[in-house]
């Protein structure tokens, strides 16, 4: 069941994916008719560039950018809204075309999304949404409801005898936390057989989530399983089961789809990832800024989602750089 759930996923995205392309649903943007000429600047604003998803999508924007001809920046707001107003107000100040924006936060972004808008700049969000519409021209997220209940699919085939287990969430000002974690919990409460002693943040942090773990597993060792919202703290928990000699007791899985969760899964030590195809929905924003900037349309509705695939044992093999072949 679980494979076939994979392979319904992975050709869920490559229809998505045509679909995003190839259609167009002939939605106008509210402002700017294009002036019918590619270039000029386009700014990559993302998180911390330290973690390999944030850095894939930089990298994928920037690419597909400079192949349509357009000059690029990258800069990295490291999940603080003062640092992303920054970097908003020098792209407008440098006559930016477009911002690609994994924003820092679905509330905090919101103002100078807009006053980028009133500057004629276009917002282009990937990865994360914010809490308003109407102000970016389009938000692509992955369908983090989709990919956080498949993933708990193949966390409670990893516990057939139940057990307790760990949760480990994101930043609570990120609405994929909440998002993954009420996802987790879908799956997860109709099996009575596992319960969950503890709930605990770590902020997206690999350091965060040893720490945590660490302390957990001192208090009680008696922890059959660890969910994680995302593989830097799933990979956190991994360092911090080995250390404590549990690794053939706890099964973890977490969330993101990155070359080091891969490789764990590899190596026996990480059960699964729900892979977000970051490099695909990068090129499709900037895609559709181009388009914007050519013509006043991005010819796409404001709210775009993809769908993940659960990366595990058996497509492991098959794994590129946040996508299976």
């Amino acid at each position: 069941m679980i494979r076939r759930k994979i392979l319904l996923a992975t050709a869920t995205v490559a229809v998505t994916a045509l679909t995003l392309v190839g259609c167009a649903s002939g939605d106008s943007a509210d402002s700017g008719s294009g002036d019918g000429e590619a270039g000029g600047l386009i700014a990559i604003i993302t998180p911390p560039l330290e973690n390999p998803f944030f850095k894939a999508e930089a990298d994928a924007a920037k690419a597909e950018a400079e192949k349509l001809g357009y000059e690029t920046s990258v800069a990295s707001h490291d999940d603080d809204p003062n640092r992303q107003s920054e970097l908003i107000d020098s792209a407008i100040s440098q006559d930016a075309k477009a911002i690609i924006l994994d924003n820092a936060g679905a509330d905090a972004s919101i103002g100078p999304i807009q006053k980028a808008e009133d500057a004629g700049v276009a917002v282009f969000l990937v990865d994360r949404e914010i809490n308003e519409t109407g102000i970016a021209k389009s938000q692509i997220v992955a369908n983090n409801a989709q990919g956080a209940a498949a993933v708990a699919e193949d966390f409670v085939a990893a516990l057939p005898d139940g057990g307790n287990y760990i949760e480990l969430t994101g930043k609570e000002s990120d609405t994929n936390a909440g998002v993954r974690s009420e996802a987790f919990a879908s799956v997860i409460s109709q099996y009575p057989n596992l319960v969950q002693t503890s709930k605990e943040t770590a902020n997206w942090s690999q350091d965060e989530a040893f720490s945590k773990v660490e302390t957990l597993l001192q208090r009680d060792p008696n922890v059959q399983g660890i969910i994680a919202g995302n593989d830097t703290m799933a990979l956190g928990a991994v360092a911090a089961v080995e250390a404590a000699g549990l690794l053939d007791q706890i099964k973890i899985v977490g969330f993101d789809g990155s070359p080091d969760a891969v490789e764990a899964i590899k190596a026996g030590k990480l059960v699964a990832t729900g892979l977000q195809p970051a490099v695909l929905i990068s090129q499709l924003a900037v895609q559709q800024a181009d388009s914007f900037i050519r013509t006043g349309e991005t010819g796409e509705d404001e709210k775009q989602s993809i769908d993940c695939v659960v990366v595990n044992a058996d497509n492991a093999d098959n794994y590129t750089l946040f996508a299976i072949e």
